[in-house]
């Protein structure tokens, strides 16, 4: 039988910050988890809505008008286009939605970027 996805055991195998995995596909969309610590950098993701789920700690969301605070179990959907800037501290656990192919970086490319990463299995 082969195990189905679980989010409480994503997390354990992803080691690095700011790594996101693949959890599931649905429709043209990635359901992926990651650990986010620090800041990221200010994107954004021309043609993608970004949801964000935090599943354990706070995630801070900064937006160019304004600054979303995130407590677990929270929700926030940055719009496509719209500029934000990511910031956990001292470290959050979150599930993102995004149309698929979309970079962590969006249209901001640098150091950070990434590609999408598989979970490994466990």
């Amino acid at each position: 039988m082969t195990s189905l996805p679980n989010i409480v055991s994503a997390f354990d195998r992803i080691p690095e910050p700011w790594q996101p995995h693949r959890l599931a596909t649905v429709n043209d969309h990635d359901v992926k988890v990651a650990r986010l610590q620090g800041e990221f950098v200010w994107h954004a993701h021309p043609d993608s809505d970004e949801l964000f789920l935090v599943v354990e700690g706070r995630l801070t969301i900064q937006l160019r008008d304004r600054v979303v605070e995130l407590a677990p179990n929270d929700v926030f959907v940055v719009p496509a286009g719209v500029e934000h800037r990511p910031r956990a501290e001292p470290e959050a656990l979150v599930v993102m939605v995004e149309r698929m192919g979309t970079v962590n970086t969006g249209d901001n490319p640098g150091e950070r970027t990434t590609d999408l990463r598989e979970l490994p299995h466990g």
